[in-house]
Parts: C-alpha cells; sequence; structure tokens
C-alpha cells in the first residue's frame, strides 16, 4: 500500500485531529488512510474529512492500536500520526510503547502532534514529483497567477518542477526528453513521478503522446479554448478542482493512437474537420472562445467540396463520396463529428470511425443534426448519409488529397493509416459519472 498513512487518537485528542485533517484535507487527498474503528466513523460522518480514502481497522478496544503496530511491520505505513493523550495510564490504548517500538523497529516516523504530523507530512509528500509543462500563451487567463495558483495548490503534497514550453520548440520533444530522463532513474524514483500537461488541447495531446506508453502517469490541468480531452474524462475545467483532482489520486486508463508516425490522442479529421480547425485561427479564438468553432463550421459547410475516399480496414477495402471523415481516440460530446455511436469509448481497445457522404448541404446539416443527437442521447446515428465502423487499425486514401486535423494541428498526409494502442495512457481522473 503506497504512502499509506495510520491515523490514531485518544478519545481526549480526537477532537484535535479532526482539526489537524480539516486544514490538511488537500495535501491529504491522495494518501490512503488507515484509521481505528472509531475514527473511521467520525470522518465519514465530518463534512470536512468525507472526501478521504479510509480503510477502517477494529476499534482500539478491539486491538486497533495493534492492527497499525502490524501494518507498521509488514512495510505497509509510510507514516502514523497518534494524537495521544500524556495523562493516560500505560497501556492503555493507542498504546504509545507498542507504536513507539513499532515505527522503530520499521523506521517510520511517529507524529504525536500538529506540528510534528505537518513537518512529516511535507517530507513524505515531497518524495512525490511532479513535471508540470506549462504552456503560458494558452487561453485568456493569466498566465502568471494560473501558475501561482497551480503551484499554492500541488506543492504542499508534491515537489513541482514546471517547464515551461516555448516558442518553435515542440512540447511533444520537451516532454520526450524528459521521460528519457525519468526512465534513466531508479525504479523507486522514477515510479513516484508524474508528468501534467498544462495548456490547451495542443498541449495536453503533444505531451499525452510523448508519455503514452512509458507507464508515467499523466495529470491534466486544461487552459485552452475547447479542452475536449479534459470534457471527454470528466476532468474539471477549473484549475482548483483539477488540480485537486490530480492529488486524488484517481487514475483512468485509457487507449492512445497513432497516425502513420504522428502520437493521436483525440481525433483526426479529414475534410469538413481540417477545414473547420484550420478556418479557427488563434486570433478568432482568443477573440470568440469556443464560438470560434461555430463560425468557422458554418464557413467551411459552405464551402466544403466531396471527395472519394478508399477506406482499409482488417484487408476490407470499401469505397465512398465523402465530405467528412473523423477517426476518434478520445472525444467529448462537443466533438459532434465524431459521434457516429452517440459516444466515444476512450478505454475500448478500438478507433469509432465516422464518415459523413451528403450530396448537398441540406443533407450535410441533417446528418450534423442527425450527430448532435446521436451525442446528447448517447445512442448510435440512423441517417441514410452517414457510416459508422470501429476498427483497431484504419488506412484512409482519398482523391482528390485532402487536409488532415490530428488532435488540433494541421499536417501533409495521404494516405494515413491509423492504429489503436490500447491502454497506452494512465491519467489522473475522476470517476465517471454513473
Amino acid at each position: 500500500m503506497a504512502h499509506a498513512l495510520a491515523l490514531l487518537a485518544s478519545a481526549s485528542r480526537r477532537e484535535a485531529l479532526l482539526d489537524w485533517l480539516d486544514r490538511q484535507s488537500l495535501a491529504l487527498a491522495g494518501f490512503p488512510l488507515l484509521v481505528s474503528g472509531e475514527l473511521a466513523a467520525a470522518l465519514s460522518s465530518d463534512p470536512r474529512t468525507a472526501q478521504l480514502q479510509v480503510t477502517a481497522l477494529a476499534a482500539l478496544a478491539d486491538g486497533g492500536d495493534i492492527q497499525v503496530a502490524a501494518e507498521v511491520l509488514a512495510g505497509a505505513v509510510d507514516l502514523v500520526v497518534a494524537f495521544l493523550d500524556p495523562t493516560a495510564p500505560a497501556g492503555t490504548p493507542p498504546d504509545a510503547g507498542l507504536l513507539i517500538r513499532a515505527c522503530d523497529l520499521a523506521a517510520v516516523p511517529l507524529a504525536l502532534n500538529a506540528a510534528t504530523a505537518e513537518l512529516a507530512l511535507r517530507g513524505l509528500s515531497h518524495g512525490r514529483s511532479a513535471y508540470l509543462l506549462f504552456n503560458p500563451v494558452a487561453g485568456q487567463g493569466d498566465a502568471n497567477a494560473d501558475l501561482a495558483l497551480i503551484r499554492s495548490i500541488l506543492e504542499p503534497q508534491l515537489r513541482v518542477t514546471v517547464l515551461l514550453t516555448r516558442a518553435g520548440i515542440d512540447p511533444a520533444d520537451q516532454c520526450r526528453e524528459l521521460v528519457e530522463l525519468l526512465q534513466a532513474r531508479p525504479a523507486d524514483e522514477a515510479g513516484n513521478a508524474m508528468i501534467v500537461a498544462c495548456g490547451g488541447d495542443g498541449t495536453v495531446s503533444a505531451v499525452a503522446g510523448a508519455v503514452a506508453g512509458t507507464g508515467i502517469p499523466l495529470g491534466v490541468l486544461p487552459r485552452g479554448t475547447a479542452n475536449a480531452f479534459a470534457s471527454a474524462l470528466f476532468i474539471p475545467t477549473d484549475l482548483v478542482a483539477a488540480c485537486e483532482t490530480i492529488l486524488a489520486g484517481h487514475t483512468h486508463v485509457v487507449d492512445a493512437a497513432r497516425c502513420n508516425d504522428v502520437p493521436m490522442t483525440l481525433l483526426a479529421g479529414v475534410g469538413f474537420e481540417a477545414g473547420m480547425v484550420d478556418r479557427a485561427t488563434r486570433e478568432l479564438k482568443t477573440m470568440l472562445g469556443p464560438l470560434a468553432y461555430v463560425l468557422a463550421g458554418a464557413q467551411q459547410l459552405a464551402s466544403q467540396q466531396p471527395f472519394q475516399a478508399r477506406v482499409e480496414i482488417d484487408g476490407t477495402v470499401t469505397e465512398v463520396q465523402a465530405a467528412a471523415i473523423t477517426v476518434a481516440n478520445v472525444a467529448p460530446a462537443t466533438s459532434v463529428l465524431a459521434q457516429g455511436f452517440g459516444r466515444v469509448i476512450p478505454d475500448d481497445g478500438l478507433l469509432e470511425v465516422t464518415i459523413a457522404s451528403p450530396a448537398t448541404r441540406l443533407q450535410g446539416l441533417n446528418a450534423l443534426a442527425s450527430l448532435l443527437t446521436s451525442a446528447v442521447v448517447q445512442s448510435p446515428a440512423n441517417h441514410p448519409d452517414l457510416l459508422c465502423l470501429r476498427a483497431r487499425r484504419i488506412t484512409i486514401t482519398t482523391d482528390p488529397p485532402q487536409r488532415l486535423v490530428i488532435d488540433g494541428e494541421m499536417v501533409e498526409a495521404d494516405p494515413v493509416t491509423f492504429t489503436c494502442l490500447p491502454g497506452a495512457l494512465t491519467v489522473f481522473a475522476p470517476l465517471p459519472p454513473p
């Protein structure tokens, strides 16, 4: 049990421990807590501490302090916080002599009051490292204020190292250099490190592509316009809540993908989507925010021309006339062109492919409306101009060659082969809603 903390308190000191836990609740959010039975009941009923990860042991009268000592000796505990009554007779549970002996044998810190507990927690927390790749030009907020806020929340529990993205340098290259350094460390040090991407979907996708397949957990702090990756995994777009999601420690293993040799985290679009993204310039996004994509989409709909596409899946070839082809790995409901199946499943080991082949602009509008409805009700679209597929690997060739957008970045490629990489990413994310 990594980084587990054991909590005990005499009856007269229980309220003091609860007050300390309230002050340290954010710093403790990612730690499993072993507590005695009566303390577990108090924690679950107190709104200040109900969100903590608690494992209840026996009540003190039934040997809860003995169980803690056993866990300490078994190497399952990194810190014992025991608020004891100094006037209690020797041997009164929680037994000070028992705890001191067990902690001494296992070389585990024992904190007996708020001051020593806070110092011990800081030392334990700073054994975990977060490398924050921060894009200062993303979003519309004050970058300096946002970075200061992020550090103020993460640093009580994590040792944060900030790496600013730089103009002209691909953040994926920065992240790959960091990954190489982390993988060169001893296993116990590398295992305590995470990489956190802070910026828009371009930054997040670049970092995720570099982290995919390494086993290094990824945190996401969205500061962009669409924040599609965060939305798809229910990561809050509020910075404070997003930081708390990382500290809470819940992870979701999701797929990644590659388009030819280019990492893909979200989705790729051929035809309509590529044109829409190309029209949504940074200046337009700065001025209009998410509405920039709506305006760009309306402009692209008026000018989009159909094209011939050859689609090969597992040796089976299909020829279609299309206006848009979307291949999605992770995508929220707002990525309407990816919603042929009603939702994109991020951890099924497959890519969702939606092919729109309307003959007229009116049919195109009807197909878009069908996809929008499909996203709202989360059921497959039923429209004659939509073809929906799921595949592990797919190759697309277009005539004439079409523009291609991968995770918001325009690239040149024809043909293109998409390959799913099942379970390649471990992302800090809240539990999905039922």
